[in-house]
């Protein structure tokens, strides 16, 4: 996809993709808990998720799936992992919380993930800020 469409296809595809799963979970009324509903989120990919809060802004996020492949950023490759957490796995997170937390703006920093590591864990820092509504 990134090679035919270049990196904003994905991107947007992603996000799309995230959103339109956050209309789905937000139809079924969700707890409007971030970390209860990343825990909904990776269930959804089968995956066992570790999340720890480590300040009101800031949760230390850990998904350990079954294989070493993960659904939304692919398997081992550590040339392109990069490519995969910009384009494919952080605009996919951020679609789906942005959908469900319209009030915040999400911003994650990825610690591993399977791309990179050919492990089962993608590891990652998820910080979360309130938006500014003065217009």
């Amino acid at each position: 996809m990134i090679d035919v469409g270049g990196k904003n296809l994905p991107k947007a595809i992603s996000s799309k993709s995230g959103a339109k799963l956050g209309k789905l979970y937000k139809k079924r009324g969700l707890t409007p808990d971030i970390g209860i509903t990343l825990k909904q989120l990776y269930s959804a990919l089968k995956a066992k998720t570790m999340i720890k809060q480590l300040n009101e802004n800031t949760y230390d996020v850990v998904v350990k799936h079954a294989k070493r492949f993960c659904p939304i950023g692919g398997s081992h490759n550590p040339d392109r992992a990069s490519i995969f957490q910009e384009n494919i796995c952080i605009p996919y997170t951020k679609g789906f919380l942005n959908e469900i937390f319209p009030q915040y703006m999400f911003e994650e920093e990825i610690l591993n993930c399977i791309p990179l590591n050919n492990h089962k864990t993608c590891h990652y820092i998820l910080k979360v800020s309130k938006k500014n509504t003065a217009g």
